[in-house]
């Protein structure tokens, strides 16, 4: 008897208008990221999540980098700073360029239906953020808690990666799809560039 495997691809919205002012404001800092994954030592999300071969882990450049903080991904090789990674094959993230395009896919934390949320802010920074943990309070206060963990100390409740886009990046045209509620694919647009004036000339017939 063989089995199929149903594959389930969604459009994610990308939100411009993100109305949390405060949000990231507590700053992740290296000695208490590692006090916070040892004392997550025996827990397998926190382990998931942040562990050195998830996109969201500080340390996963080979130094400590906030990742609540701007990373500028496409200027630099996927294959030379995850060379580690790869060759043990404990990773599942690839970014690259086109002629059209800036490509980023990763493997999300977390277990069953996952809530990322792509946002795009001020046309220079592309955010890809979701909660691990609820935070206490119930179902009343539910929208509250999912706008108030990333005010305060965020890693205890959800992850973050921030990536500066390159200067020809069209924030406009941002595209985010989810597949299986784990492979997410962020495809950012470049700006369309006119010919090159002396181009046009030459286009030109002579007089």
């Amino acid at each position: 008897m063989t089995t199929t495997t149903t594959t389930t691809r969604k459009q994610l919205e990308v939100v411009r208008d993100d109305q949390s002012p405060q949000k990231w404001c507590v700053l992740l800092r290296e000695d208490v990221f590692r006090r916070f994954m040892a004392q997550g030592s025996t827990n397998p999300t926190v382990q998931k999540v942040f562990g050195g071969a998830s996109f969201f882990c500080p340390l996963l450049f080979g130094k400590f980098f906030d990742p609540s903080d701007a990373f500028p991904l496409w200027e630099f090789e996927s294959d030379i700073l995850l060379s580690g990674l790869r060759s043990s094959g404990q990773t599942c993230i690839d970014w690259f360029q086109t002629d059209q395009d800036y490509v980023l896919k990763l493997e999300l934390p977390g277990e069953g239906k996952n809530n990322v949320q792509v946002y795009a802010e001020n046309g220079k920074v592309v955010e890809i953020s979701g909660q691990w943990k609820q935070q206490q309070g119930g179902e009343s206060n539910s929208l509250k808690s999912t706008k108030d963990w990333r005010s305060g100390n965020w890693w205890e409740h959800g992850y973050v990666r921030r990536l500066e886009l390159p200067q020809d990046a069209d924030s406009r045209r941002i595209e985010a799809s989810l597949t299986n509620d784990l492979l997410l694919e962020l495809k950012v647009h470049k700006i369309n560039k006119p010919l090159d004036s002396n181009d046009n000339a030459k286009d030109k017939d002579p007089m």
